[in-house]
């Protein structure tokens, strides 16, 4: 949602396709309707040594605001605007209608200067500019995020001061961007044209869809601009499209708190209560929602289901129990591994949510652990390998005291154990997670010794990846696993045990996560954003 500052503005011509490369076209012509007659078209002029025509819709001018929700109202006004021109013209395309020139229109942008070092008196871990200069950022989709932008633009009004200033930047709107994730275009007369779409349009550039903003590692020339917020417009453009993809609904259904598990135990559970929520009238929760976008109403605003659950699970289905200012719980089941918990986990990050916790299972790795037993963990051992060019695992990931007392206090509210009881079902330590699935296998001499060293009490796959883009992307963390085998000592379920420990823990475990959630729900914004996550220059957005 972000402007990569001054280099976002700069031309890349090895990975702009053929902006210098394509000649003009001929004016409007009709295109037949049948495939087969593509041979009734004129050629396609040649696409070498001409430089093609731009069309752009009129430019629009930067406004200084110091309303909020006026400085909303412009940039949603620009973005609709430019979208709707490539939209337009690609549907006329569709229809036989050649554009006359190349198709182009650019991303709204936000833009606050400040001018002191000054210090502002607030607890809350953002809504700073830390150094004097222009700070910019591109920004996608207003309507998903008009709560958000509206709570980020008050904050650095009141801290700063000033106005937000909106205008066009000059980050190009991809065509596949332009389109929403469910719209459908008539593919049949598209390939049909004599020439390739990315010669009238343009398409993502990955010069600006990369993490080196949250990574910490983009540098701004002296002086600024200095980026406002964390994500490119485009980087969270593919991700709203990949999160449909991946979980089979629409970004606009995920809520603020976000539980992953690595079983599918969990989401039965999930979708038994959400439907009795519903069926209850709970006074919290309006509306359930799977995949497909199938959703189903609260009896107490008058039920109903809309839609049809998806005819094949997506590869990492979400389930979302929606609240008004999308303060519910999304729960998605990423399946097993550290590659599909980074991969959610990157996307997931671009709605900027208040708090992600992973509650799966894990394998035990002390004698004294009975199956069933909580883990909470206060560290992890980073084996999984799929963020080590992104964030050295020489950084450690700290626990979050916000999460884990939350944590804490929902385990004694649901087991009735309390103070130095709930020792007997929780054990607080290390978990490691490791990318291969099968280490058993392998001489175990030298990964014992590792796990012995890190104090490791518990091992799974995902939790360590999960935790540490919670910490890369400034999203607040936290694991809770239930042992379900003790593989160092012998200890596996047998097939009838397995049921019954199931039948009998992912009910409990699964409504600690939720109450757990509940809490932090209920913390203020200064509590719950931990001031733990930010690095020295900070961007002002969440």
């Amino acid at each position: 949602m972000v402007q990569r500052a001054a280099n976002e503005r700069d031309f890349h011509p090895h990975v702009m396709f053929m902006d210098e490369m394509s000649c003009a076209l001929p004016g409007p012509r009709k295109l037949p309707k049948e495939a087969e007659q593509r041979a009734a078209l004129p050629e396609a002029p040649p696409s070498n040594g001409f430089l093609m025509d731009t069309i752009s819709p009129p430019p629009l001018p930067q406004k200084a605001f110091k309303s909020p929700t006026e400085a909303w109202a412009y940039l949603a006004e620009i973005y609709h605007r430019n979208t709707g021109f490539i939209r337009d013209q690609l549907v006329g395309l569709s229809k036989g209608n050649v554009p006359n020139g190349r198709v182009r229109a650019f991303y709204p942008e936000v833009q606050v200067t400040s001018r002191s070092y000054g210090k502002t008196d607030s607890t809350l871990a953002y809504g700073y500019l830390h150094t004097p200069g222009i700070y910019r950022t591109t920004v996608t989709a207003p309507d998903l995020f008009k709560n958000y932008l509206v709570q980020q633009f008050s904050v650095i009004l009141r801290n700063h001061g000033g106005t937000i200033d909106v205008g066009e930047s000059s980050t190009r709107i991809p065509l596949h961007f332009a389109l929403a994730p469910d719209e459908r275009i008539d593919g049949e007369a598209i390939n049909a044209l004599p020439i390739p779409l990315r010669d009238l349009f343009d398409v993502p550039d990955l010069q600006d869809t990369d993490d080196e903003i949250a990574n910490g590692t983009f540098v701004p020339p002296p002086g600024g601009p200095y980026p406002l917020a964390h994500f490119t417009a485009p980087r969270v453009d593919y991700s709203l499209y990949r999160l449909s993809h991946y979980t089979g609904t629409d970004a606009e259904h995920f809520q603020n708190f976000v539980i992953f598990t690595n079983y599918g135990f969990y989401v039965d559970e999930f979708c038994r209560l959400a439907k009795q929520y519903m069926a209850e009238g709970h006074p919290d929760y309006e509306a359930f929602v799977e995949p497909g976008n199938c959703e189903t109403r609260n009896v107490r605003l008058g039920g109903g289901v809309t839609g049809t659950p998806a005819s094949r699970a997506p590869q990492m289905p979400a389930y979302h129990l929606k609240m008004s200012g999308a303060r519910g719980i999304t729960f998605v089941n990423i399946g097993v591994g550290p590659s599909n918990a980074k991969t959610i986990t990157d996307h997931i990050a671009v709605l900027r949510p208040h708090a992600w916790i992973m509650l799966g299972h894990c394998a035990g790795l002390r004698n004294s652990q009975e199956l069933g037993d909580y883990v909470l963990a206060h560290a992890y051992l980073r084996e999984d390998h799929v963020l080590d060019a992104d964030l050295p695992v020489t950084v450690s990931i700290p626990a979050l005291a916000e999460v884990q007392v939350a944590l804490e206090e929902a385990v004694a509210e649901i087991t009735h154990l309390h103070g130095i009881e709930t020792k007997r079902i929780m054990r607080t330590g290390t978990v490691a997670s490791f990318d291969n699935r099968n280490w058993e296998l392998r001489d175990q001499t030298e990964i014992t010794r590792q796990l012995s060293q890190s104090r490791a009490v518990a091992l799974d796959m995902e939790s360590a990846t999960i935790a540490a883009n919670g910490f890369r992307f400034r999203v607040p963390y936290g694991t809770l696993l239930c042992v379900s085998d003790k593989p160092l000592h012998g200890e596996l379920k047998l097939p009838g045990m397995a049921s019954d420990f199931y039948r009998k823990q992912v009910g409990q475990h699964l409504l600690i996560g939720l109450r757990a959630m509940e809490i932090l729900r209920n913390s203020p914004p200064e509590k719950l954003h931990s001031r733990k996550l930010r690095s020295f220059a900070e961007t002002a957005f969440q």
